[in-house]
């Protein structure tokens, strides 16, 4: 077989030659790390593509500090017409924007009108796999004439015939050994009468059937020792469009991709692109298989892998929703990424996740346990550390794109940032704001609009000894008062009708009391705030106003 006459026939509109691929992607230089997500626009970005994006941030901006920054790069693998989503791009950027992951190059956010496909910045583009047709069919051209890949003209229906036969023999599904042979011995001749008749045809690796087992240095889970690959894998398809294994084969080797981070479920097809990196020619990358997302189920208590369809926590639109700060999410995505960031956090309460030394061999390969309860925990602390007029910026923005309705309300930045700051400097602060719309919730009661009274007094109390309290407190009501001062009018009504000044009192006698300073503090708590547990009430009713403290009270009264 004249391999290179073969290549002619199937590639005739195929001028350039990989050389001249390699020209226009020069090498990046030595010691540094690329690293790239490879997203498809499927309208669906989801925590997986956050915790790889962040493994490839931390990996290429780590030797930052030593003057030798890495590249990041999008690459956007859209080489499957059915699975694309229109605006899909925009989303990837966006959502993983909100989360403080940006990219030093690649596929960009497309101005008004810009064609798909189009807007990038970098050197190592098109960064849009659909753009890159030729490229891969250069390479495909290659391996033609190097007698290391083959057109393959069986049809669906011999492919099934194939399967059911290797299953009925029990056998390794798949196009490969004899399996293979038919169209692997075509003379040119056939070739030639097959493609002129008009009969579709892939074209697929010819593999060298080593089985033997082979090694590789995966930076998560070490050395990784596996069988080597049989299989007769496509490469083109039959409309000329690369297979995934193919073209980040090509991408990664002209785009200089140092390290490659993709979750083990791609490691079954790692046989198959050791064999093509080395019929190509090219130097691997390190690959970093990471463990997958797993959580525990609720109602079997076993562990599980996070669902699309169960899983609401799966998409990163729940997080943008709900109102999670990017901050929380990506120290909590550091705890299950970093098996020694807990403890470096312990050390360092204050540092800025940027210093913490991020590494692979810290990466645990077994299945990474997403817990929303912890990150809720993590949430708390992180957003104590904000600012409190930073963490109003942060709520108002969340307001206006997912709560409209009450953004108006949140314009006053001095009143909200007032309420934020509740108890935020005592001596035990107050951890209770875990994410916006939890804390929209939380304090909703400051605005009249939503304020609602959602609780009874407590039934130590009668109806007539509350409407009592409320007026007392009511004529006593003097907002210059210091908190002491406060208190202690609620201290006087409490003795006068008969309930105990001191909880413990009435703990221990009971029937000497109609209840206690605690259960009128209840009565006075509800009135204004509308619900039993909030912060400190004079510091609530500092900030509402005396006309709000007012006002309130005396619509309860009647």
């Amino acid at each position: 077989m004249d391999y290179n006459k073969l290549a002619e026939l199937l590639f005739p509109n195929i001028d350039k030659t990989p050389e001249d691929y390699e020209a226009l992607y020069p090498a990046r230089g030595e010691d540094r790390v690329i690293t790239r997500l490879g997203p498809s626009p499927t309208g669906f970005i989801h925590l997986g593509n956050l915790y790889g994006a962040f493994v490839d941030e931390r990996l290429a901006h780590r030797g930052a500090k030593a003057g030798n920054p890495g590249t990041f790069y999008l690459r956007i693998e859209d080489t499957d017409d059915k699975r694309f989503v229109e605006g899909a791009v925009e989303t990837i950027i966006n959502s993983l924007k909100f989360f403080g992951i940006t990219f030093d190059e690649g596929a960009a956010l497309p101005a008004p009108g810009q064609e798909y496909g189009t807007a990038e910045s970098g050197s190592y583009g098109p960064y849009f796999q659909s753009k890159r047709g030729p490229i891969y069919q250069t390479f495909a051209k290659k391996l033609v004439s190097e007698g290391k890949a083959y057109p393959c003209f069986l049809s669906e229906e011999e492919i099934a015939d194939i399967r059911a036969q290797q299953e009925a023999a029990k056998e390794t599904t798949g196009i490969y050994g004899k399996y293979a042979e038919k169209n692997r011995n075509l003379t040119y001749e056939e070739i030639e009468a097959n493609i002129s008749a008009g009969k579709p045809y892939v074209v697929r690796l010819k593999s060298d059937g080593d089985t033997s087992y082979f090694k590789i240095m995966d930076a998560v889970r070490g050395e990784v020792s596996m069988p080597g690959n049989n299989q007769d894998t496509i490469i083109l398809k039959a409309n000329g469009i690369p297979t995934y294994h193919f073209a980040h084969v090509i991408d990664d080797h002209l785009m200089g991709t140092t390290h490659v981070v993709r979750g083990e479920e791609w490691l079954m097809s790692l046989p198959i692109h050791v064999e093509l990196f080395t019929k190509l020619g090219f130097e691997m990358p390190v690959y970093c298989h990471t463990a997958v997302l797993m959580k525990v189920d609720e109602e079997t208590g076993n562990k599980r892998k996070l669902s699309k369809r169960k899983d609401p926590e799966l998409s990163l639109d729940y997080y943008r929703k709900q109102g999670y700060h990017p901050q929380a999410v990506k120290e909590y995505l550091l705890t299950i990424l970093n098996s020694n960031f807990e403890e470096w956090r312990m050390a360092n309460p204050n540092a800025d996740i940027d210093e913490f030394d991020f590494t692979t061999e810290k990466m645990s390969s077994a299945g990474a346990l997403f817990d929303l309860n912890k990150l809720n925990d993590i949430s708390k602390d992180v957003l104590l550390k904000i600012p409190a007029d930073e963490l109003a910026d942060f709520i108002l923005g969340w307001a206006k794109e997912f709560k409209p309705q009450i953004a108006p309300l949140l314009e006053d930045r001095d009143y909200l940032t007032r309420i934020l700051d509740l108890g935020r400097d005592e001596a035990k602060p107050r951890k209770d704001l875990i994410y916006a719309s939890q804390i929209w919730d939380f304090i909703s009661y400051f605005y009249d609009d939503y304020f609602v009274i959602q609780e009874r007094v407590p039934e130590q109390v009668s109806d007539e000894d509350a409407k009592e309290i409320l007026s007392r407190y009511l004529d006593t009501y003097d907002h210059s008062d210091d908190q002491s001062a406060w208190f202690e009018k609620i201290r006087t009504i409490t003795a006068d009708l008969g309930y105990a000044v001191k909880p413990k009192d009435y703990k221990k006698h009971p029937e000497e009391y109609k209840g206690s300073v605690a259960h009128v503090s209840t009565v006075i708590r509800i009135a204004v705030m509308g619900r039993s547990q909030s912060p400190d009430v004079w510091s609530i009713q500092q900030i509402l106003g005396e006309d709000k403290v007012r006002s309130r009270i005396s619509q309860l009264i009647g």
